[in-house]
């Protein structure tokens, strides 16, 4: 998907950032989340309506960081200075939000969410930290360097999401974390070819392929599978790269299951209007990690990803259970 901040990145970048009143700067999040990107529009008609402008700022604050860590230098992610200035400009703006100070329009939206929820700047400061880690690590050794990653990439999120909520506990946060790091690894499961492709990453831990016969080289040959030749060749013959790198992904899968499974015990935690949009994250992550099983856990060839009529069926379920609940309080 190409990114629609990079552009905007001369009336909203660090050189020249034009000035936006709270109003203003309240609609261009809200064009943002919704204007562009397909979940946030479908799960927002599932969230309070006096919430909504809130998680838009958010959500606006997470794609700006996102597309500036991935984005700034496309096809050339070996190269990762620009992406490193733009995160590290991205981070003197939310220290100036937290100080009173904000300028870009993101940060004007989101001072007031800050404000009202009191949220603290952790969870925010944790995501840029992991797109400045995508810029220096593209392989990872082991499953706890993968964890590691997922509690900045990803638990933040859901922190976030807690907090506009009303929620602060340990226990909640300690559930949702659990949803959100399944959530990240299935996408790493999802995303092995066009990870590979498009940014030179690898997140299947390479002590897991090495306990299944195979290493990062095998995959990026795999996928790439152009005058390559394949580490695999030096194997015994029983043994097949692609059916190593299968069975790893397999053991990769079986591994994030059991974190859904224990971040279902936040939904009974929260109001049920906020659990039906939690709920619609985690079916349709673990519908796409089903997908992944239903294919061989072959994506080195092939990205499995929700059909229309899949999202229907998700969206359908969550309002059966939104009237169910409306019933059940009634």
């Amino acid at each position: 998907m190409a990114s629609v901040i990079l552009p905007q990145l001369e009336r909203f970048g660090p050189e020249r950032c034009e000035a936006l009143d709270l109003a203003a700067a309240r609609e261009y999040v809200r064009e943002l989340a919704t204007g562009h990107y397909e979940n946030f529009t479908v799960v927002s008609k599932l969230l309070p309506a006096n919430l909504r402008e809130h998680f838009a700022a958010v959500y606006a604050f997470c794609r700006w960081a996102d597309d500036l860590g991935d984005e700034a230098a496309p096809g050339d992610p070996r190269n990762p200075r620009k992406s490193l200035e733009l995160l590290a400009w991205w981070r003197r703006e939310l220290d100036d939000c937290y100080a009173g100070r904000p300028r870009h329009p993101v940060f004007v939206a989101l001072r007031p969410t800050i404000e009202k929820f009191d949220v603290p700047s952790k969870p925010f400061g944790d995501l840029i930290s992991a797109f400045e880690q995508d810029q220096r690590v593209q392989r990872y050794q082991t499953w706890e360097q993968a964890m590691d990653y997922c509690t900045r990439s990803a638990d933040p999120v859901g922190r976030l999401v807690l907090y506009l909520c009303g929620y602060r506990d340990a226990e909640r946060q300690r559930y949702s974390d659990r949803t959100c790091t399944a959530l990240q690894l299935t996408n790493f499961w999802q995303d092995v070819r066009r990870d590979i492709i498009e940014r030179d990453r690898i997140y299947v831990p390479a002590d897991i392929l090495a306990k299944h016969g195979a290493t990062h080289e095998d995959m990026v040959c795999a996928v790439r599978d152009a005058g390559c030749v394949m580490r695999g060749a030096a194997l015994p013959p029983r043994r097949n790269p692609r059916s190593a790198i299968r069975n790893a992904l397999r053991e990769c899968c079986d591994r994030t299951w059991p974190l859904f499974d224990e971040g279902r015990k936040l939904w009974p935690m929260v109001r049920p209007e906020v659990r039906l949009s939690i709920r619609l994250f985690s079916r349709g992550g673990q519908r796409v990690l089903r997908l992944v099983e239903k294919q061989g856990y072959d994506t080195l060839n092939h990205r499995p990803k929700l059909s229309k009529t899949g999202k229907l069926w998700l969206m359908a379920g969550a309002m059966v259970n939104r009237w169910f609940a409306k019933g059940s309080t009634e």
